[in-house]
């Protein structure tokens, strides 16, 4: 019987199958696991030896997820986490043997022109929102959302940053609606299209992300490169698709926007306002799974706040997951610098620790509920 239980267990481990973790069997009370789990990284390398940080980042200081990328802008490089179909499932297959808490691997995987996973690198040709939205036809839709996810699910991506609900005020948003991330300029026909992705994805195991809340389909400007203020051109019915959704009972993840609205926080842009993610999206719509933030790393964020204080008003607006996609700027020590800034605050008693616990029950509910899979940590 253990002959056979030994041949399994290295069997999975070539084969890259993977089985359900106990998550309970991981102290709950540990401090450095509830705040690594609210980290998700970047990293640069195409294999766990390629990058030394992101291993010491999962196996130390217990980090809940990394997002993946093609592209390194930073480096101006096509080398980053993808070079092929077999290639990244090796990758991922990497890092969840390194984790002791199974890992969130996310990648933003939309369609059209974000679109990680390249026709040109051996991955199946995708189409954009605005495409799908054009056509308007269930059928369409849940063709092309069920590819992605089974696309993802072959490459043990269990994350996906999409769909966008958006809706496509300014067609010439250079960040939504001049390159096709949006569904629709029709609130009704957005929210058609993200609620078949969704239950498209969920019924292949992949968790939906809706982006970007409380709405960034009305900018002039991209919260990748500057401060972006939607005071005046923004409208509540941005909220409806989001609306739509949670009272129907979305709660998967939900992703935040740095935009700026004086009307809804006259202080801070939605990612570090507690009136814009506790307010409204908790209280008012109700919103109960994980919240993640946009890229901590971007202009809108990084140039107007340091990053302790970033840190601090997220976590206090309610940010769940921290996402630092090292492609802004690259700094391997990110995970180390927000881990050491998350205890501090912790000591000094700025927040405290059931706000942690909060989000720590949510994005391990969200693990659970999911699945979310780890390798056996079995040697041969």
């Amino acid at each position: 019987m253990k002959n056979i239980k030994t041949i399994t267990a290295a069997l999975l481990l070539l084969l890259c199958f993977c089985a359900t973790p106990s998550v309970a069997a991981t102290p709950p009370d540990s401090l450095s696991i509830k705040v690594g789990q609210m980290l998700m990284i970047g990293f640069r390398g195409l294999t766990v030896a390629d990058a030394p940080e992101i291993a010491a980042d999962i196996e130390q200081r217990r980090i809940g997820g990394v997002v993946l990328f093609d592209y390194d802008v930073p480096s101006h490089s096509t080398k980053r986490n993808i070079s092929s179909p077999a290639q990244l499932s090796r990758l991922t297959c990497e890092l969840q043997k390194l984790s002791h808490i199974p890992l969130l691997i996310a990648i933003d995987q939309e369609g059209g022109r974000v679109n990680r996973l390249k026709a040109t690198r051996g991955f199946p040709a995708s189409v954009s929102a605005a495409y799908l939205g054009r056509l308007n036809n269930p059928d369409s839709t849940r063709a092309a959302a069920l590819q992605s996810a089974r696309t993802l699910k072959a490459m043990h991506i269990g994350m996906n940053l999409a769909p966008v609900a958006d809706i496509n005020i300014n067609p010439d948003n250079p960040v939504i609606g001049k390159v096709e991330r949006s569904f629709s300029a029709d609130p009704s026909v957005v929210t058609r299209n993200i609620r078949l992705t969704c239950n498209a994805y969920r019924d292949e195991g992949i968790i939906p992300t809706l982006k970007h809340f409380p709405g960034h389909g009305s900018s002039t400007t991209d919260t990748h490169l500057d401060f972006t203020d939607i005071t005046a051109s923004w409208s509540e019915r941005e909220l409806e698709p989001y609306r739509a959704m949670i009272a129907s009972g979305y709660r998967d993840a939900i992703m935040t926007a740095h935009v700026f609205n004086g009307n809804l926080d006259p202080l801070y842009p939605a990612t570090l306002s507690k009136a814009t993610l506790d307010g409204l999206l908790r209280v008012q719509l109700g919103f109960t799974g994980v919240i993640v933030s946009d890229d901590m790393q971007m202009t809108a964020i990084a140039d107007h706040y340091g990053l302790e204080t970033a840190i601090q008003l997220a976590i206090e607006a309610g940010v769940d997951i921290l996402l630092f996609g090292n492609n802004t700027a690259y700094d391997p020590a990110i995970a180390s610098k927000a881990t050491a800034i998350i205890k501090s605050l912790l000591a000094r008693k700025v927040i405290t620790p059931e706000r942690l616990d909060r989000s720590y029950r949510r994005i391990m509910e969200l693990k659970q509920r999911y699945k979310i899979v780890i390798m056996p940590r079995t040697s041969l």
